[in-house]
């Protein structure tokens, strides 16, 4: 990928960069937070990165500042907000371990078939609604419980197992999408 100064310095680009800016500030605050308020605090700062996750896509789709360097930042800032997020979590909650495996060996069941095809000019071409699903999901839950921190411990788990529920859902639907593009491409090779 040949990148050109005018696909760098873009402000969807400039926004995606301050999301990753804002990852080791939700971790900061979340891990230090000694009450709800400055739980809520931490919260802010991850509510302000989904604005500017908002805004980039806004911005570059408006006023045609798509490039190819956004394209790839945009989604690795929402996996590594994901990610820290969770590990954030299971520092309050250890209990939750399972979730950050789930998460953890989906994520590198998508990265590592995603490179393994794109070798083969194959590519997933955007979630599926099953992903964005279990994107919503767990960015509900996630604003839930940064905004509520106190609520009962029985509601924290339903939420836990809610956002796991649909986090397994996606995996196993995506299974068989890499499944047809690993058989598209040993057609093609035929």
């Amino acid at each position: 990928m040949k990148l050109k100064k005018e696909d760098i310095i873009t402000i969807p680009n400039f926004l995606s960069a301050a999301r990753f800016l804002m990852i080791p500030i939700f971790v900061a605050l979340y891990l230090t937070a000694e009450n709800s308020t400055q739980i809520r605090w931490a919260g802010c700062v991850l509510i302000l990165s989904g604005i500017t996750d908002f805004l980039d896509g806004f911005i570059a789709r408006t006023f045609h500042q798509i490039s190819e360097l956004g394209k790839a930042m945009d989604p690795i800032a929402d996996k590594l907000t994901q990610a820290a997020v969770i590990f954030c979590f299971v520092f309050r909650y250890p209990e939750i371990i399972w979730l950050v495996i789930l998460f953890v060996v989906k994520e590198l069941f998508m990265g590592i078939n995603g490179l393994i095809l794109i070798q083969y000019g194959k590519k997933l071409g955007g979630a599926k609604w099953y992903g964005k699903l279990s994107t919503a999901v767990f960015d509900v839950v996630v604003v839930i419980l940064l905004i509520f921190p106190d609520l009962d411990y029985r509601i924290i788990m339903g939420l836990f197992w809610t956002t796991g529920f649909f986090l397994a859902l996606s995996f196993i639907l995506y299974i068989p999408v890499f499944v047809k593009m690993y058989q598209e491409v040993k057609q093609e090779q035929k």
